[in-house]
């Protein structure tokens, strides 16, 4: 019985990923993809995966790169409510779907208290700087693809 289990966590950490990086090893940069009728526009992104960092967001910064967001990762798609307090900058909240793709974005102003979920379930929903989707292009129906992201 001992054995097997060994055997079995050996099997499932090979299988996990990042197995068989060095630790010491640079990460590459998560990135997030969208399709736009004019062509791709990437955004580099902080991952947040744990209720903490959904929690916490783009809370108390002054400012954020013009290519730089975060990407808010959920179990399942839902209605998930974003706010924006103590939030510094203005925010573009794009609301994406288990299909892949942009089910609503929203404008957002700093330090707002109203609570929105753009009207859809969502699984993903990126947050950029305000004013970002509109100068990209970005509609509702675009497709989203991530780089580094999903593991």
């Amino acid at each position: 019985m001992r054995a097997s289990r060994a055997a079995l966590a050996t099997a499932l950490l090979a299988a996990a990923p990042g197995a068989g990086c060095r630790a010491d090893a640079p990460h590459p940069t998560p990135r997030v993809l969208v399709q736009t009728a004019g062509g791709s526009a990437a955004i580099r992104v902080e991952v947040a995966r744990t209720e903490a960092q959904r929690e916490h967001g783009l809370m108390d910064r002054a400012k954020l790169d013009a290519d730089a967001g975060m990407i808010f990762l959920f179990e399942g798609a839902a209605r998930h409510g974003f706010w924006m307090k103590n939030t510094l900058i203005p925010l573009d909240m794009i609301f994406i779907g288990d299909d892949g793709r942009v089910g609503a974005i929203v404008e957002r102003k700093p330090l707002s208290l109203d609570v929105t979920d753009g009207g859809v379930d969502s699984r993903y929903v990126l947050e950029v700087n305000g004013g970002w989707a509109a100068s990209h292009g970005v509609k509702v129906g675009d497709e989203v693809r991530f780089e580094n992201v999903l593991y």
